[in-house]
């Protein structure tokens, strides 16, 4: 039977909500061990520490270990400083055994659960045997301490990894549940999943839109922080898409329903999001098959090391080795490793969503770790896509003047190139009167303005005319706009793509970093050039077609190149497939992109490029960080233990204390700046 999403009053999800799913699929709960989580998890049951306790505060949850560590403090004090006659025998043991319950009873009860389940070798099962163990070799003291001291690394891991996923819970707040509608001009407030497509959202000073769609307004200002990481105010003008999640800054505005709550880009962001920790990355995935293999190892060694010693031992004391098998458990236990590096990864994936970065998985912050060079599209990526008047020559006349004359004929037209002169011109050619236009195909246009006869188009419709212009514009690689005035050469409007603003910074940002740059565009070669050389990059390639840029990223895959393409939609589809790693251009564009790229840059920056890489550095060098500080101590204090010289304080710090490193150090990337 296919399931069927629940929501509540408010028309919020109740079931498969993100928390549950990164629950399930991260792996990362309270219980550190859980080193399959398919298995573990897969019917949503199992022991999930984190949903249990998400109501709790966090005094609560540390309550149970207060208690414990407040009765170990004391049976410490009887024991060793204030002596009592009464504190012996069964006394004293029931002490200790108060102590133990509040934080033994939960891992007892979750080992048995994973033993039914099949999980025999948990982390649950090797702390259970080692303090049961320490009781019964009398060592009451110890048993309750390493349990304790476990908890508290189990209530910090959980405080770790809820503030990771913060950065991108809080996508999940960024839609109100309801929305105010205008029905016969009547503003009505309704629940945002049930509003309409052409519903007309009345959005007030300050408040959030709950769904995508179209401006009737004149104009309005938004923060668009929700969607593209930036908190920078972006105006929209009438006519423009608006989408949910942005915030209205100031006079009440109206919004025409595009599309309906489920379809709205920040739902496809939040499912991308949620999908992303289901994708592993391969170190990810060999910590977990190396747990499963090596948890039962620990067991067997620990066996081994109480028992073989009588084959070999003259005076084989069974209490002296078994203690040493019990430290040896404590100490192998894979905690630091299952729970920090999950995280790191998971950290990563935060910190990029918070920069307007969204990844797909955790295995592409490892790829764009060791990208070694950056293909790059042109239009839409490195350029606006958009025509502007980037210079204007003015030959025997004001520019002011021809400005005014050009962009008053050019508004007779609907041509790109007119409608940048148009911009350009700030409204100047409103007072202009405007006369017997005609269109030359291929050319340009003649018309009249203010009695003046003005030609307006390319070189050819100044042949046509005999009239003499600069040659040097011939060669130019942008696109040029030719004027002549009552049959006389008045000058030029040169007009081509605009460059973004953070692109030569992300260029010269690579470069220091030791990563080539590579730009491929279906634009004329010298166009292509001319960006290039602006932009200092390494190679530019032009006059490309789809497959021709599938050929120069092949050629550049056969030299064993990690490659990550960044390009701005679908078209870029076969190169965004073939690349080590495919970035999108995504920002407030097609839905397409989001779906298809590995990579999604939400602000459309270029800039984000080198973030996303410096994301990924920190992320591995972190991971492995831990990987490094994790086996290092444990190696060291393993064969102490099995030499006999470690103590049980000695194995919680391998074991505990090593995990709160590793587990600090793997949060410390939600605080670095990008």
């Amino acid at each position: 039977m296919k399931h069927e999403h629940k929501y509540d009053a408010n028309g919020k999800q109740l079931c498969c909500t993100l928390e549950e799913k990164i629950n399930k699929e991260t792996n990362i709960d309270l219980s550190c061990c859980a080193v399959d989580s398919k298995s573990e998890h897969s019917n949503g049951e199992g022991h999930d520490h984190d949903q249990s306790h998400k109501s709790e505060s966090t005094l609560r949850m540390f309550v149970p270990a207060i208690l414990s560590f407040i009765a170990l403090l004391v049976a410490i004090i009887l024991d060793n400083y204030f002596p009592q006659t009464w504190f012996t025998g069964w006394v004293r043991i029931a002490w200790y055994s108060v102590a133990y319950i509040p934080v033994g009873f939960p891992v007892l009860k979750e080992a048995l659960e994973s033993i039914r389940k099949g999980e025999i070798f948990s982390e649950f099962l090797l702390m259970s045997i080692a303090t049961i163990g320490a009781f019964a070799i009398s060592q009451y003291p110890e048993g309750v301490a390493v349990m304790l001291f476990y908890a508290i690394g189990e209530i910090f891991q959980s405080l770790a990894v809820k503030r990771a996923k913060a950065n991108i819970k809080s996508l999940l707040d960024q839609r109100p549940d309801e929305v105010t509608i205008l029905e016969n001009n009547i503003a009505k407030t309704i629940k945002a999943s049930t509003a309409k497509i052409g519903d007309i959202i009345q959005l007030k000073a300050g408040e959030k839109l709950g769904l995508d769609g179209e401006l009737l307004s004149d104009n309005a200002s938004f923060n668009t922080a929700a969607l593209t990481g930036e908190s920078k105010p972006d105006t929209k003008h009438k006519g423009e898409t608006v989408l949910a999640g942005m915030i209205n800054l100031n006079s009440v505005c109206q919004v025409k329903v595009t599309l309906a709550y489920a379809d709205s880009k920040l739902s496809k962001i939040l499912e991308m999001v949620q999908d992303a920790t289901a994708k592993k990355a391969p170190t990810e995935l060999f910590i977990r098959k190396f747990a499963k293999i090596y948890t039962p190892a620990v067991v067997f060694s620990a066996i081994a090391i109480c028992l073989i010693p009588i084959a070999f031992v003259d005076n084989y004391v069974f209490r002296d080795w078994l203690y040493r098998a019990l430290i040896f458990l404590v100490i192998s236990c894979p905690c630091a490793l299952v729970i920090s590096i999950p995280l790191g990864y998971f950290g990563g994936i935060g910190a990029a969503s918070k920069n307007g970065i969204l990844f797909k998985g955790s295995t592409f912050l490892d790829i764009m770790a060791s990208i070694q060079i950056v293909v790059m599209d042109k239009t839409g990526t490195l350029t606006k896509g958009v025509f502007k008047v980037q210079k204007v020559v003015a030959i025997g006349i004001p520019e002011a003047d021809l400005i005014k004359y050009t962009a008053a004929l050019e508004s007779k037209s609907t041509h790109p190139v007119g409608t940048a002169i148009i911009e350009y011109a700030k409204g100047t050619e409103k007072n202009a009167t405007v006369t017997d236009v005609e269109e030359i195909a291929g050319h340009g246009l003649k018309g009249k303005v203010d009695g003046k006869e003005i030609l307006a188009g390319n070189t050819k419709l100044m042949i046509k005319f005999n009239i003499t212009y600069d040659i040097e514009i011939d060669n130019s690689p942008f696109t040029i706009i030719v004027i002549a005035i009552d049959q006389k050469y008045a000058g030029y409007f040169i007009i081509a793509d605009e460059i973004k603003e953070d692109a030569k910074e992300t260029i010269q940002s690579l470069h220091k970093i030791n990563i080539k740059t590579v730009m491929l565009s279906g634009d004329k070669q010298a166009v292509v050039n001319a960006v290039a050389k602006e932009l200092n990059i390494d190679l530019a390639y032009g006059d490309l077609l789809p497959e021709n840029k599938v050929e120069k990223v092949e050629e550049l895959k056969f030299q064993n190149l990690k490659i990550a393409f960044v390009g701005d939609g679908v078209n870029d589809a076969p190169v965004v497939a073939l690349a080590d790693a495919g970035i999108a251009m995504g920002g407030l564009g097609s839905d397409a992109t989001i779906e298809t790229a590995d990579i999604v840059i939400q602000n459309d920056q270029p800039s984000k490029i080198f973030t996303a890489i410096n994301i990924g550095k920190q992320t591995k060098k972190i991971v492995w960080q831990n990987i490094a500080l994790a086996f290092t101590v444990k190696a060291i204090v393993l064969i102490l233990g099995a030499g006999g010289l470690a103590t049980m304080w000695e194995a919680v710090f391998a074991d505990v204390g090593v995990a709160l490193l590793a587990i600090l150090n793997a949060v410390r990337i939600q605080r670095m700046k990008f």
